[in-house]
């Protein structure tokens, strides 16, 4: 509990400072082996890029750090209540635990709240706000495109597919309990 407390506390410090910059109130720290390898804090208004939340510019340091997309073995301690985008970017990466301080319920009275997101993500795809279609557009030419990626990336399988096959090994039946 120690080690979370310090590393929740470096995310919210991170927030803090983000806030006195003019940014919003979130900062997220990556930690491998007891280790802060990276941080990051949340971008948007400074970058116009909406996908800049603290954890996904802390996990991109991160894999910057590590030479590799694969963050097995790593957690991310974040001031807030981590998004959909920034739960599944985590997910892909192989991040073995999340630990927020502020939840969903702290962060709705300012606005700051991505509960409606997630309830509206957990609907079928034709029941979410944002209109959603399958097109099975296969060009006549040509080979199908992830036979083509798969054929490319012969030899570099391992690095090719570590998001899906990071995703299929922890979601897989066996392993729920």
């Amino acid at each position: 509990m120690k080690n979370t407390a310090r590393f929740l506390s470096e995310a919210i410090d991170l927030a803090r400072a983000n806030i006195a910059r003019g940014g919003r109130p979130f900062g997220a720290v990556v930690v491998k082996d007891g280790d802060v390898i990276a941080n990051g804090v949340n971008e948007i208004l400074a970058t116009n890029d909406p996908t800049a939340h603290a954890e996904m510019t802390a996990i991109r340091a991160a894999s910057q750090a590590l030479g590799s997309p694969n963050l097995q073995g790593c957690a991310v301690y974040a001031s807030g209540n981590p998004c959909p985008m920034c739960m599944a970017a985590m997910r892909l990466s192989g991040v073995e635990r999340v630990v927020y301080a502020y939840s969903n319920d702290d962060g709705e009275p300012y606005g700051l709240s991505t509960a409606a997101i997630y309830a509206d993500l957990a609907k079928p795809f034709d029941e979410q706000l944002m209109k959603i279609e399958y097109v099975p557009l296969r060009p006549e030419s040509g080979s199908h495109l992830y036979a083509e990626w798969k054929a490319a990336n012969a030899s570099n399988r391992p690095a090719a597919a570590l998001g899906m096959q990071v995703v299929a090994d922890r979601c897989s039946p066996r392993r729920q309990r």
